[in-house]
C-alpha cells in the first residue's frame, strides 16, 4: 500500500509540473535564485573596471562596492571610485525597492554636491561605462514579469520584462545555472525598440560561506556601440558588519572625500 501511495503521489507531482505555465515556472526560478542567495547580510569588494572603446583602446578605474542586504525591501549599495584622478571620489548610492522606482544619488567631488538621479535617467551610462544606472540595482523578484523559455542541461533560460515603464529595456533574457545555486551565467538586454543592446556574462565564480556564489569577472558587451566594460573583482569580505548608517547621503559624501 505504501508503494502504491508513493507512485500515485509521484504521478500527481509530475502532472503539476506539466500543468505549470511558462509564466509560473519563470517566476518560480527567479524566486529560487533569490532564496539561494539569502543571508549574506553585507559585503565589501574592491574591483577594477576596464573600459574598451570601439577602436580597442582601454582605460582603467579602481573602485569599491559596499552592499547591505535587506529582506523587507531591496538591497542598498554604495560604489566609490578611487582612481584615476578625474573620477576619484565620485560615488553612487542606490536604494533598490521591490515596488516602484529605486532611489539613487551621485556625489561629484568637483562640485562637492550630492545629486539625485532622476528616474527618467536610469537608463543612462554609469560613469561612462556600458552599465546603466538601473543595472546597479539588486535583482528583486518583484521588478519583473517572467516567462520560462527553455532548459539546456543545467541551464534555465527565462525572459524577464521590467515592470517599471521608465526602464531602458523592453526585456532581459537571463540564463541561470540550476545546479550551482541558480547563479546567473548570462543576461541579454533588449532596448526600447526590442533590439539586442548588450550582453553581460559572468565568469570565474567562487563560493563563499558554502552558499553564496560570486562571479569575479563581469563582461558587458554593447552590440550597438561595439564598446565593452570588464569588471574584475578581488576577494569578497562578508564579515564587514555594515549597517544602515553606512548607506546614507552623509556616508556617500564622506566616502567620496
Amino acid at each position: 500500500m505504501k508503494k502504491l501511495i508513493f507512485t500515485i503521489s509521484a504521478l500527481f507531482g509530475i502532472s503539476i509540473m506539466i500543468a505549470q505555465s511558462p509564466e509560473e515556472r519563470g517566476l518560480q526560478i527567479a524566486k529560487a535564485a533569490e532564496k539561494a542567495d539569502e543571508g549574506f547580510v553585507s559585503s565589501i569588494v574592491n574591483l577594477k573596471m576596464t573600459l574598451k572603446n570601439k577602436n580597442g583602446q582601454t582605460s582603467e578605474r579602481l573602485l569599491v562596492t559596499r552592499t547591505l542586504e535587506l529582506t523587507e525591501d531591496g538591497d542598498k549599495s554604495l560604489i566609490v571610485f578611487n582612481s584615476p584622478k578625474d573620477v576619484k571620489g565620485t560615488s553612487t548610492l542606490t536604494f533598490t525597492h521591490k515596488v516602484g522606482s529605486d532611489d539613487q544619488w551621485l556625489f561629484l567631488p568637483s562640485i562637492k554636491r550630492v545629486k539625485r538621479i532622476s528616474s527618467n535617467n536610469k537608463s543612462g551610462p554609469f560613469v561612462g561605462s556600458e552599465f546603466a544606472y538601473e543595472d546597479l540595482s539588486s535583482q528583486e523578484v518583484e521588478k519583473y514579469n517572467y516567462k520560462f523559455l527553455e532548459e539546456k542541461g543545467d541551464l534555465l533560460i527565462v525572459e524577464q520584462d521590467p515592470v517599471d515603464p521608465k526602464s531602458g529595456y523592453t526585456r532581459r533574457i537571463v540564463t541561470y545555472n540550476k545546479d550551482k545555486g541558480y547563479r546567473l551565467e548570462k543576461v541579454e538586454f533588449y532596448d526600447r525598440k526590442n533590439a539586442l543592446l548588450k550582453t553581460l556574462t559572468y565568469s570565474d565564480y567562487k563560493l563563499y560561506k558554502e552558499k553564496h556564489w560570486r562571479a569575479l569577472t563581469f563582461n558587458m558587451v554593447n552590440h550597438q556601440s561595439n564598446k565593452e566594460t570588464l569588471l574584475k573583482f578581488d576577494e569578497y569580505n562578508f564579515d564587514a558588519n555594515l549597517g544602515d548608517e553606512d548607506f546614507t547621503q552623509v556616508a556617500l559624501q564622506r566616502a567620496g572625500k
